[in-house]
């Protein structure tokens, strides 16, 4: 199966324009599709390379990001009228340079679009960012009374580190779009940091108050 790493750095991608979502490197986007286009489309994706671009979509400007990320169908579920559930897994941003095709589904020219390569060593940047993120879970259990756990696998890379923080930024996807823009990782994740010790100082005044209240 050809995959975004087996290809040239230009090709032609289908794009699915979702609103308000943002998708991220490795991360795991479940879909229903419905619309006949984007039944045909996924149909004659199962026969190729099974891969497709998800691209924001700002229901205000009624306008697509040009900055996405390229996907790949996994499990796929037929239900009886032509529709189907259907789960993703992000792979590799892009940029769309123009579309070639606007019906029934867009097909864009896309570019990979990668973060430049780090100037310095972002070890210790990784280490802050790990460590609020074990302070917003440890709060989170506090504050809902139910045991929460990151993952036992956050990803090593500071890269992809940086993305799956993204990722679960839930709720603020134009914060999401900027973060997935972004070609430096230490900024992304500065920024990140930054987030993270904010969302701290807020659990914790909260978590006080729940305390003295009893």
């Amino acid at each position: 199966m050809a995959t975004p790493s087996s290809v040239s750095l230009q090709r032609e991608l289908p794009l699915f324009p979702l609103a308000e979502v943002v998708l991220f490197p490795n991360g795991m986007l479940p879909l229903h599709i419905f619309e006949k286009r984007y039944r045909q489309m996924v149909s004659s994706l199962l026969a190729g390379d099974r891969c497709f671009g998800v691209v924001r979509f700002d229901p205000d400007n009624k306008e697509s990001a040009l900055i996405g990320c390229a996907t790949e169908i996994g499990k796929v579920i037929h239900l009886p009228d032509g529709r189907m559930n259907i789960m993703t897994k992000g792979l590799r941003r892009f940029r769309v340079l123009k579309h070639v095709v606007e019906t029934p589904y867009i097909v864009g020219l896309v570019e990979w679009y990668e973060d430049d390569k780090p100037d310095r060593d972002l070890g210790g940047l990784r280490e802050d960012a790990v460590r609020l993120l074990k302070e917003v879970v440890r709060l989170s259990s506090k504050l809902t009374d139910k045991t929460i756990e990151l993952p036992a696998n956050l990803p090593e890379e500071a890269d992809e580190l940086s993305f799956w923080i993204a990722g679960n930024f839930y709720g603020d996807s134009l914060e999401q779009q900027s973060l997935l823009e972004l070609q430096e990782t230490s900024v992304r994740l500065e920024r990140e940091v930054e987030c993270l010790l904010q969302t701290c100082k807020e659990m914790a005044a909260r978590t006080a108050i729940k305390e003295a209240l009893g």
